[in-house]
């Protein structure tokens, strides 16, 4: 039996969790970005330890914002989507999820929660 050819075929079958968010700070400025562990990249945004010196600058803290995908091409498709639309259109897609504009990774007890 081939072993190798087994693993091969299992990665491909493992389902791994991609998401697009949308973080914010004080001033309701916006960044879009993706990532396979979101509770990772929350605490790298909000110690500032994200390679990214625009997060870093502007001190986004709060997500504001989240879609889950199985799917790592549709997830990208989707951000680059979502970095297209007006500041309205985003505005409107966080409000409806979230009209309080709340840091929805406040209310995460459990590091697990979205793994």
């Amino acid at each position: 039996m081939n072993f190798e050819f087994i693993l091969s075929v299992a990665k491909d079958l493992v389902l791994v969790a991609c998401y697009v968010y949308i973080i914010s700070n004080a001033n309701q400025t916006l960044y879009i970005g993706m990532t396979v562990d979101l509770v990772r990249r929350m605490i790298q945004h909000k110690n500032g330890t994200f390679r990214n010196n625009f997060t870093r600058r502007y001190n986004f803290d709060r997500l504001v914002y989240f879609e889950e995908s199985t799917d790592r091409a549709a997830a990208a498709r989707r951000e680059k989507q979502l970095k297209g639309w007006t500041r309205a259109r985003k505005v409107a897609l966080i409000t409806a999820m979230n009209p309080e504009w709340q840091d929805l990774s406040s209310k995460w007890d459990d590091p697990l929660c979205l793994r």
